[in-house]
């Protein structure tokens, strides 16, 4: 598996990979967090121009999509009931999602994330246990909540060298 910036010839494997990843939410109790049209194809336009979208490549094959940005998010300027494991600068992942068919993939871009940065933060929804758990697995902890832009509430998770 190889990580790169997503090209407009992944555009039809990312819709797929995102569409999946929405019925699998919902499949598993967590409809509310993506519903039925997140994330909208403008935002994941500008992703790609601004070169912060990002594939991972398996035998020229999609197997995941995310965004990754060494920046700071303002919606993790704030975090309640916790404190992040530290404040150096780090990366963001957001929008990661994985198809099927290839065992691994999402861990495989938070490993490399983390790898450009030694600091990563992340957010999901609460009733997104498969994530949850899969963050967990790759070493990130649970810091607390943050809230969106439009007042809505995840759950923070940090992965920091040290």
């Amino acid at each position: 598996m190889r990580i790169r910036n997503a090209e407009a010839s992944d555009w039809e494997e990312i819709l797929e990979i995102y569409a999946g990843a929405r019925q699998f939410m919902a499949a598993h109790e967590n409809g509310g967090q993506w519903g039925t049209g997140y994330p909208p194809e403008e935002l994941l336009e500008e992703d790609m121009e601004a070169g912060k979208l990002y594939v991972c490549e398996d035998g020229g094959t999609v197997a995941a999509v995310f965004y990754f940005a060494a920046e700071e998010d303002p919606t993790y300027g704030v975090i309640k009931d916790g404190a992040w494991l530290s404040d150096a600068p780090y990366g963001v992942v957001h929008r990661i999602a994985s198809g099927r068919a290839v065992k691994g993939a999402a861990s495989f871009c938070l490993e490399w994330a983390f790898g450009q940065t030694g600091n990563i933060r992340i957010d999901t929804h609460e009733n997104n246990i498969p994530m949850q758990n899969m963050l967990k697995k790759n070493g990130f902890r649970y810091c607390g909540r943050i809230y969106l832009e439009n007042g809505e509430p995840r759950i923070a998770f940090q992965k920091a060298q040290g």
